[in-house]
């Protein structure tokens, strides 16, 4: 048996070692995509956050001119996938620096315009009963303005907070709950919101609530005098140039996941950590001058944001790792409105900037 058998394995095994180079030539090829494509894509995704500030600025300032912190903040709000309130004057191009980046993005753009009379169904969507081809009747869902991936909110702080309160689970849980179901809402989702701060009369100030759903609250300020005199060049001329899309919403997708992998040192997060806590009034570790000053500080969700903008903005200088200095340039649009000063801060022309920049200044890197 073992004679007979023995001229087979000796021509099998012959013929393995004639196919044998070219066996050799392939796999490699084949184990090289399988391997090592998720980290190529991953770096490739990297390469292209550290260029983004160069390239999206320059098809930003095709229509926007100035406000280049503004875009920075913006920025780095989208990719780390939050949610921003924009405060600022009327006329300051709010709008359009919303709608410009929807356009650089690739993403679907809805604008809402809140008013006193808007309804939460007006956001949502509502029901509507209409005649089928058999002659019935039925109830189909006709979806509102909430679902398209990048929502401005135009000054939100003008509808009454039952309307405001439809936003709340839209942004937390990015999904509409409507006739008894949930509905995921399109992915990636971000809610831009402005409000107008001199316009007091016939306004309902946000919630704290939903206040601190919002990553970011910017502000924008006036322009130099040779920067407005380029917008009004350019709005009373023939027109700024077309704006090219850049980035995909799965490309965007993909720089959320890259930035959540960042590598940040502990004492980094810790130092984010004390700085939302020795915001808090009342604690064991808080400077007399946040118990004189403030009535609420921030939450948990502060130090979330600290933290992820601080990996984002890291990112976009090009570097792979996290400093303290990336935690405190967050500080002034994390806590900015997640902090609530008091009638004595007021009474004494204490800004709410002025604390965060006290706040600052009081907490140590390291304990």
């Amino acid at each position: 048996m073992s004679d007979s058998s023995s001229p087979d394995e000796t021509t099998e095994n012959d013929t393995h070692d004639d196919e044998a180079p070219e066996l050799a030539e392939n796999p490699p090829a084949e184990a090289e995509v399988t391997v090592v494509e998720p980290e190529d894509a991953e770096e490739e995704m990297v390469q292209k956050l550290a260029e983004a500030r160069e390239i999206i600025g320059k098809e930003l300032r095709k229509v926007i001119i100035g406000q280049e912190e503004v875009v920075d903040q913006l920025l780095i709000a989208l990719l780390a996938g939050g949610h921003c309130l924009i405060t600022g004057a009327p006329g300051l191009a709010k709008t359009l620096l919303v709608s410009t980046l929807g356009q650089v993005f690739d993403l679907s753009f809805n604008r809402i315009q809140f008013t006193p009379d808007l309804m939460p169904s007006d956001i949502t969507g509502t029901e509507i009963l209409e005649e089928t081809a058999d002659g019935t009747r039925e109830l189909l869902f006709n979806k509102g303005p909430i679902f398209a991936n990048l929502i401005l909110a135009d000054e939100i702080n003008r509808t009454p907070p039952k309307t405001q309160a439809a936003l709340l689970e839209a942004m937390q849980e990015k999904q509409v709950s409507v006739a008894g179901q949930s509905l995921e809402l399109d992915k990636p989702f971000f809610v831009l919101a402005t409000q107008n701060p001199i316009e007091m009369e016939g306004t309902y100030p946000l919630p704290e609530a939903q206040l601190d759903r919002f990553m970011f609250n910017i502000v924008i300020d006036y322009l130099t005098e040779d920067e407005e005199v380029a917008v009004v060049s350019q709005t009373t001329g023939s027109g700024a140039e077309e704006v090219k899309s850049i980035f995909s919403g799965e490309d965007l997708m993909k720089c959320h996941s890259v930035v959540r992998k960042v590598p940040i040192a502990e004492d980094v997060v810790r130092y984010a950590v004390r700085i939302a806590a020795n915001s808090r009034p009342g604690q064991e570790n808080t400077s007399d001058y946040i118990n004189e000053w403030v009535n609420w500080g921030a939450g948990t969700r502060a130090g979330q944001s600290l933290v992820l903008g601080a990996k984002t903005k890291a990112l976009l200088d090009g570097r792979s790792h996290v400093t303290f200095e990336d935690v405190r340039s967050m500080a002034g649009p994390v806590l900015r409105h997640r902090i609530l000063t008091n009638y004595r801060a007021e009474a004494e022309g204490i800004t709410i900037d002025q604390v965060i920049e006290k706040l600052i200044e009081m907490t140590p890197e390291k304990v």
